[in-house]
């Protein structure tokens, strides 16, 4: 590996933990893995119920993660769904998601 691909590697894992170091973005994150099947996308809806958050807030923080490099969006209609992206934490967080 040369050195910039090792320095590319190291930004993405600093912008990892960066998203990582909010309570609220682990929340959701453990929310995500407990709503089912982490292969699968959910709705935003279990964390507007849950975390009790203005919906800005929680999109702020899906932004983040997504930015991260840790989940994806679709959105349909005026729905919006979030999926676990499971190569990011195979490749750099490896058993991760177990651990919430």
């Amino acid at each position: 590996m040369t050195i910039e691909q090792q320095n590319l590697m190291d930004d993405k894992r600093i912008q990892i933990f960066k998203a990582l170091s909010d309570q609220t973005r682990l929340e959701i994150l453990r929310l995500m893995v407990k709503n089912g099947d982490a292969n699968h996308e959910i709705s935003c809806t279990p964390f507007f119920e849950t975390l009790h958050l203005s919906k800005s807030t929680i999109s702020f923080h899906l932004k983040t993660l997504r930015e991260a490099g840790l989940t994806f969006r679709r959105e349909e209609g005026r729905q919006t769904f979030v999926r676990l992206n499971l190569e990011t934490f195979k490749i750099y967080l490896p058993g991760f998601l177990e651990s919430l």
